[in-house]
């Protein structure tokens, strides 16, 4: 039994969103593929298939027939959620759009996950990986500055919208429990790719200025931290901020990399917050990245690696998909599961992306064959309070969590209505609240758009965890709340007294979530970082940029916008279980493991015939051309992707130039053996044009391009405004600024944020006083564990 297992899912996607329904299947959902009788899977997609739709059942359905119809309108009344990626108005039009279904169940969540949204001026755009990765931020920022911008090599982008279309699933069925009112959930995969973006999201409103692609650097608006370093077998990245600095200067030193006197002679312990704050420093910085890495070449990646561990310094090696596959911290926690891809043939695939200990996630071994699921009756949903009733209404959540995946969790629930109370400290701040961009320029706590972005709709309380005051007021909001998040390195909220164990004893059916980089148990647990480590140890590095060049992305902490959607889900299922049986749950996310089920193809598919992804540019395996192309202004690009002869023909007859008609460009295999001229050719044809306007004359003529979009070029987007994604609030210090929204659109809900994010310590005695109940005199006594 899983935590969703009273449910039924029918799943109508391909193998680009599939692994949403995946998800929910993960999590004990009964999911039924709906497939034409017989299906298989084309030969280049079979991987995939198999991959992304373990546990599922199968049931052959012809739908433009009577009888399939019916049967499939049977399934439909005993369903409780449907998924499916067929583009807009395609399901309508054969009349099995979410309309017919809801007048058929009307307690349905049905699930369209689409390139940019069932509607608007870019709905009906041709949109592969290339396209969406420029059109969503994502591309902008990846890549070096000498160079056109890239996509990750390995497709990514589809990915991203299949798992928040799980997330979004899970906030209308929470909404549908309430109200007994089935809903209908638009997923933007172009709104999910945004989300890759961090910081980078809304900068050019906070800063007035982009942030640029410039590799694998870490872009805090006042400063830019280099993260990917030579060592001598390859590369790794070691973020130079304190925690790092402060124990390598004595390595350096006895190295004899820099004299004794370095030592003592800075600050290091805050050197990367000084940079950020401009103050006076002993020694440049970039004289002392330049001596790390002198150091740090000197090493391989795993001596790197064993190093960081035994003394607390995160050195993340960038992996490869074989390294990987043999990494031993994965298989000490017996990670892997066994996919059989065809009759005989086993590989490992990736395993949980959640450790739920409530109702561990279950994963099937192979495809099933098509069969007969069982009849099943529609299920009573109680329902009963109004419209307007938001998801999460009632649910108190005590959020310990820092930087990205904790609190974009935290996020979720806070903006669908829970009463989230983040616990934060001024001594040290949340990372992000020193990392950039800063409102005007401006450094400050609450002038962060990195820390606020990911924070809105929350309360906040400062609290000294250090003191034993502080700890007392942290167990009374543990023994408030239903869920309680933690993202430390573990053992740390045990040495604090305020671990799974110590909230279980004051909050018997709590709900306890922690996420760190590696898990709570294995060799590697004590690797603290953030998601550029994860990142980089994950795989993701060593397929984005130039083959003939180090990583050039993915930008800033990659991992932190995969692991929240998997957290996130899994949280809401809790929840649900939570309402239902009155039972808690301890839960605890690897982000590493959570992030593999992105490269969970290319990992299968090196097992069958070792084939090592690496990145390559642009470059795509079948279609040819696909790259960025430059176009008019400073650094502007347009993203093309030929997916077929007919498409290349359709650009042809657009470019009315005799070179394109050259009848060897006219297959795929002869564009390809000419790849360069093509690009070469392309680039000089598409150079002077208006982005934009060649975008929408391509798009007209049946070709898939994207103008390659900044944060300024986002902020005006016509299709997210058509969405009204952004939603400009009021911030206590910033003033108005613009708040990015979630990735789907539920029918009859207005989602997004509620309220602005809170400024460090803003509700301290707003908490205690009114949600704890505390006397005057019960604040002066703790007052030492305030701030």
């Amino acid at each position: 039994m899983g935590m969703l297992s009273p449910y039924r899912v029918l799943d109508l996607t391909d193998e680009r969103a599939a692994l949403g329904p995946m998800m929910l299947a993960n999590l004990g959902a009964e999911v039924i593929r709906v497939e034409p009788p017989g299906f298989e899977p084309e030969p280049g997609n079979a991987l995939r298939y198999a991959v992304y739709n373990r546990g599922k059942q199968r049931v052959g359905l012809d739908l433009d027939t009577e009888e399939g119809r019916n049967r499939f309108f049977d399934l439909v009344r005993g369903a409780d959620f449907l998924f499916e990626n067929g583009g807009p108005g395609a399901m309508a039009a054969r009349g099995l759009g979410h309309e017919a279904l809801l007048g058929i169940n009307p307690r349905l969540v049905y699930v369209a996950l689409s390139p940019f949204g069932q509607d608007g001026p870019y709905a009906h755009y041709h949109a592969p990986d290339l396209v969406l990765a420029a059109m969503g931020g994502m591309m902008a920022l990846n890549g070096d500055p000498d160079r056109p911008p890239v996509r990750v090599t390995v497709p990514q982008c589809w990915l991203h919208g299949a798992a928040e279309s799980a997330v979004g699933a899970m906030v209308a069925h929470h909404l549908r429990e309430r109200t007994g009112v089935g809903r209908f959930v638009d997923v933007s995969v172009q709104a999910a790719v945004f989300w890759t973006g961090l910081q980078a999201m809304i900068a050019h409103a906070i800063q007035g200025r982009d942030f640029e692609r410039a590799g694998t650097a870490l872009q805090l608006g006042t400063i830019t931290l280099p993260m990917v370093y030579r060592a001598k077998d390859g590369e790794v990245v070691v973020l130079g901020n304190g925690a790092t600095l402060k124990p390598m200067m004595a390595w350096l030193v006895r190295d004899g990399i820099v004299p004794e006197e370095w030592l003592e002679g800075e600050e290091w312990a805050r050197y990367d917050v000084k940079v950020l704050a401009g103050e006076p420093l002993k020694y440049g910085y970039e004289e002392v990245l330049g001596k790390l890495q002198e150091w740090i070449q000197t090493r391989t990646k795993k001596e790197l690696l064993e190093i960081g561990l035994a003394s607390g310094v995160t050195f993340a090696p960038v992996t490869t998909v074989p390294e990987i596959l043999d990494f031993v911290h994965l298989q000490v926690r017996d990670y892997w599961r066994d996919l059989e891809v065809r009759p005989g043939v086993v590989v490992k695939a990736p395993g949980p992306w959640v450790r739920a200990m409530c109702d561990p996630l279950e994963f099937g071994s192979k495809v099933e064959p098509q069969g007969e699921p069982a009849a099943r009756e529609p299920r009573q949903v109680a329902g009963g309070e109004p419209e307007g009733t938001l998801p999460f209404a009632g649910l108190k959540v005590a959020d310990f969590s820092w930087i990205g995946v904790g609190p974009i969790t935290g996020k979720y629930l806070a903006d669908h209505g829970a009463d989230v109370i983040r616990i934060e400290t001024s001594n040290p701040p949340d990372r992000l609240r020193v990392g950039g961009p800063f409102k005007d320029g401006v450094f400050g706590p609450n002038r962060s758009q990195f820390f606020g972005a990911f924070n809105t709709s929350k309360r906040s309380i400062a609290l000294n965890l250090k003191t034993e005051e502080g700890r007392e007021i942290a167990r009374k909001l543990i023994a408030w709340a239903d869920v309680v998040l933690e993202s430390f390195t573990p053992g740390t909220m045990a040495d604090l007294g305020l671990d799974y164990e110590a909230a279980k004893a004051v909050n018997p059916d709590v709900i306890y979530v922690s996420t760190c980089l590696m898990g709570q148990t294995g060799p590697g647990a004590k690797l603290a970082g953030y998601g550029n480590h994860a990142a980089a140890i994950s795989g993701f590095y060593e397929v984005t940029g130039w083959d003939d060049r180090p990583p050039s992305g993915p930008f800033t902490a990659y991992t932190d916008t995969i692991a929240p959607r998997f957290l996130a889900t899994s949280v809401m299922a809790a929840v649900d279980r939570w309402k239902r049986t009155g039972e808690g749950c301890r839960i605890e996310q690897a982000q590493m493991e959570a992030a593999l089920h992105f490269l969970a193809t290319e990992l299968v598919e090196y097992q069958l015939n070792g084939r090592v992804p690496r990145r390559a540019g642009n470059e795509d395996r079948d279609m040819a051309p696909h790259g960025a192309y430059p176009v008019a202004g400073h650094d502007e690009w347009i993203a093309i992707a030929v997916e077929n002869d007919a498409m290349w023909e359709r650009l042809a007859s657009v470019i009315g130039e005799a070179w394109a008609a050259d009848p060897a460009f006219a297959t795929a295999e002869g564009r390809r053996a000419r790849k360069d001229e093509i690009d070469a050719k392309l680039a000089a044809w598409t150079a002077g044009q208006d982005g934009l306007e060649l975008m929408r004359r391509l798009q007209a003529a049946g070709v898939a391009a994207g103008f390659v979009q900044r944060s300024s070029d986002l902020l005006c987007d016509p299709q997210l405004a058509h969405r009204e994604f952004f939603h400009p609030m009021v911030h206590p210090e910033m003033g108005e600024v613009p708040y990015e929204g979630h990735q789907f659109i539920v029918s009859g809900y207005r989602s997004g944020p509620r309220r602005p994010a809170p400024c460090l310590g803003e509700h301290s005695m707003e908490v205690l006083l009114e949600v704890l109940g505390l006397d005057a005199d019960e604040v002066a006594r703790l007052a030492a564990g305030i701030g």
